[in-house]
């Protein structure tokens, strides 16, 4: 036989065998697209019922023969989520209190996973679907994948360094559904109890006043300017019931600025009208009591200072003067809130606190009508550059 005789035989051989083998391939594939929905669907209505509560999809995953029979990568993927999905369906049915989590390896979601999958569920237990992964504490699962609430596994894909288990409940006293919730919380993060903190008004209990002049005060008297050591003799003056005591917002600040440059702050006030200032180089701080308009408002205007922080943690030393400071008494002003913007002149470089604040017609604060309600001031911060 001459060599290009055995040479076409040989090659009609090894095409016969690809065929043959190729054939046999298409067969296992749509075999396997067959059944594979029928063994999801054999699952209990018990489990699946289950599964759902605890947020695990025990849903027949769509296939696609044609798709199939394109791309092995594709059918690959395809049967890894199919395993994943019968692990995660499987925990399910084991623990029916709920909150188990799926997380997977490398932390990738629906395909392309590296190395074996884990269904930890909350409590710590872990069941290995795959591979030799574990999950630890409280459902966190190994080697990145972020395991979510209700057991859903890394949306997104999100690696997250031994994953990430069911977010812990608030502490107590914190929960809104708690119905032993106090009625005061002066600090929820703290098991300290409020020092001379009443839980409510209607106390009975005589008051003990340390006295409502300056007649026993061993100061000298306030004289209208801004002196400190002093006892103030002027009387509060009128207060306004509850509806109609001020109020006020910064409307809009910008969150970053240009050192030394100007920017605006705008403030929107309610019952406040803005037409009583006296002058504190004059002598008039402190000097006048409050009094109303006559439709029950006060009189008075609003202050707008920023002065630069030194600390996010720490109470700021309050006794140098702030890099800015404005005084707004414009004449306008009253019970339907309107709008002014303040010009901020500039401010160093730094973290800046801003703040607005009402005044009567000599600088306090005014009076609100309970001792609950806010008064009329606002903060903001602002990174200066």
């Amino acid at each position: 036989m001459s060599r290009y005789t055995e040479r076409r035989r040989r090659g009609s051989l090894l095409s016969d065998r690809r065929v043959v083998v190729s054939a046999a391939g298409m067969l296992a594939v749509v075999a396997a697209v067959t059944l594979l929905p029928q063994s999801s669907d054999a699952a209990p209505d018990d489990t699946a019922q289950l599964a759902a509560a605890s947020g695990v999809n025990c849903q027949p995953i769509a296939t696609s023969p044609a798709a199939a029979k394109g791309s092995r990568l594709w059918w690959q993927r395809q049967q890894q989520r199919q395993r994943q999905q019968q692990a995660g369906c499987a925990s399910a049915s084991a623990s029916p209190s709920g909150g188990q989590n799926a997380g997977q390896n490398g932390g990738q979601n629906a395909g392309g996973q590296n190395g074996g999958q884990n269904t930890g569920q909350n409590g710590g237990a872990a069941a290995t679907a795959t591979g030799s992964a574990q999950a630890g504490n409280g459902g966190q699962a190994n080697n990145g994948g972020q395991a979510g609430n209700g057991g859903q596994a890394n949306n997104g894909g999100q690696a997250g360094n031994g994953g990430q288990g069911a977010e812990p409940l608030p502490a107590g006293g914190t929960n809104p559904a708690d119905t032993s919730t106090p009625s005061v919380i002066v600090n929820p993060t703290s098991n300290q109890q409020p020092v001379g903190q009443a839980p409510a008004d209607g106390n009975t209990t005589p008051l003990d006043i340390l006295g409502n002049n300056c007649d026993k005060s061993k100061l000298q008297p306030h004289t209208g300017f801004q002196d400190g050591n002093r006892c103030v003799t002027t009387e509060f003056g009128e207060v306004g019931t509850a509806d109609k005591n001020p109020s006020l917002i910064i409307a809009s600040a910008p969150r970053f600025a240009r050192a030394n440059q100007a920017f605006d702050l705008r403030v929107n006030t309610r019952n406040l009208v803005r037409d009583r200032f006296l002058a504190a180089a004059k002598g008039g701080y402190y000097k006048e009591s409050s009094f109303l308009t006559a439709d029950g408002l006060v009189r008075g205007h609003f202050h707008t200072a920023c002065r630069m922080l030194t600390s996010r943690t720490t109470a700021p030393d309050p006794a140098p003067a702030p890099a800015f400071f404005a005084a707004t008494e414009d004449g306008a002003g009253g019970s339907t809130p309107d709008t002014v913007t303040v010009r901020v002149t500039g401010l160093p470089p730094g973290e800046a606190q801003c703040a607005v604040w009402a005044g009567d017609g000599s600088h306090r604060v005014p009076m609100m009508q309970r001792a609950n309600q806010i008064p009329a001031f606002d903060v903001v911060r602002i990174s200066v550059r």
